[in-house]
């Protein structure tokens, strides 16, 4: 990966933007249930993403199909649980932020589901990680900023004030997603993930339309249009120029310019649909965008070092802007073990290190905290 933004990878991010801001204005143009569209994005994107993944994954296929094997291996039935967990998050969020993006201002529900690192500070808080004060600052700016954004709002009715909490349910979800992949992600592939995620999501979303009454597929010729684009531009042209643009710069810098997303949504909407937000309602989403990207920078900085000696503790948050279409791998945690104690499968688990020495290969070095384990970025 490179350590600069080039220009390459600039115009990939610059496209990703364009293509995620289109999101929250299409769902707006459509003009029919936000269940029935969630349902369709999702039924769509999985029988894009199935029949690729089963041409991938064909040798495994035919394994499961003639008996030599399990669908899912022991040691990936703890991922699969969070992973059908995640897939009721993004369920989740696909239903609240769509709702919400209909019933409030397109800028402002795009700019209150991008605080999504916000709500992934707390969650890691909550699991006993520790924030830089960067982090805390960047928090309660962001607070701040949604309570003024939303107050703004209650001169323009019930509706909107109700479209603002859900777009904020909707960046809660989207941040326990992220979170429960960081726990499936390491021993499931992209690929399988993917397609685990879209499935639980897509038969939620149905039974959703279901129960609520909801026809799931009588759209109008606008919305099948908008379902389209929904398809072609976030789901496919944004996720694949995300991946490249991953693939070549920081990620950090790619997660502070994802945060365009926001404005560039609200210029859509306004040259599209003439949606303006009110004049006071933005001090409040400037204060918001301002405050993610001080949450992203501030973790980013906090983030393990490559260098860092084994057992030295720099760790921090390390969440940067996810959409929910992507299903990437975090670094692998594998701990080195004894020979004799080794798990199986992993017997010639670590490779050579710099810093590990032909004994500290075969047993690890012990800390203050206990075992120490090396931390690998790999790719699927």
């Amino acid at each position: 990966m490179r350590t600069k933004l080039d220009a390459v990878s600039a115009g990939a991010v610059l496209v990703t933007v364009l293509a995620f801001s289109a999101t929250a204005p299409l769902t707006a143009y459509a003009a029919a249930p936000a269940f029935a569209l969630a349902f369709g994005r999702n039924a769509l994107g999985l029988f894009t993403l199935g029949p690729a993944f089963l041409l991938a994954r064909r040798r495994e296929v035919r394994r499961v199909l003639s008996g030599e094997r399990s669908l899912v291996r022991r040691e990936q039935r703890r991922a699969v649980l969070f992973g059908l967990a995640a897939g009721t998050a993004l369920a989740v969020h696909f239903a609240t932020f769509m709702t919400g993006a209909q019933m409030t201002g397109v800028a402002m529900a795009t700019a209150l589901v991008a605080t999504q690192p916000v709500w992934q500070a707390l969650i890691a808080t909550a699991q006993g990680r520790r924030l830089s004060r960067p982090a805390w600052t960047g928090l309660s700016m962001s607070v701040a900023g949604a309570m003024a954004a939303g107050g703004a709002d209650l001169g323009t009715g019930a509706d909107a004030v109700a479209g603002d909490v859900l777009a904020l349910v909707g960046a809660i979800a989207l941040a326990a997603y992220t979170a429960l992949s960081e726990e499936a992600r390491p021993d499931v592939s992209t690929s399988m993930y993917s397609v685990l995620c879209f499935s639980v999501c897509t038969v939620e979303m149905l039974l959703l339309c279901l129960v609520t009454g909801t026809p799931p597929v009588s759209l109008n010729a606008q919305a099948w249009l908008a379902l389209l684009g929904l398809l072609l531009l976030p789901q496919l042209l944004g996720l694949f120029s995300l991946n490249f643009a991953l693939g070549r710069a920081p990620a950090t810098a790619v997660s502070v310019l994802l945060l365009l997303e926001a404005p560039v949504a609200a210029l859509v909407a306004w040259l599209w649909l003439g949606q303006i937000p009110a004049a006071s309602a933005w001090p409040g989403l400037v204060m918001i965008m301002l405050g993610v990207a001080v949450v992203v920078i501030g973790d980013a900085r906090r983030a393990p070092s490559p260098t860092d000696l084994p057992g030295q503790d720099r760790t921090g948050l390390h969440t940067l802007l996810q959409h929910p279409i992507l299903a990437t791998a975090p670094p692998r945690v594998r701990t080195s073990t004894t020979r004799s104690g080794a798990t199986p499968g992993w017997a010639d688990w670590p490779p050579p290190c710099e810093r590990c020495t032909p004994d500290t290969r075969t047993t690890p070095a012990t800390t203050a905290d206990g075992p120490a384990v090396h931390v690998l970025s790999t790719r699927d």
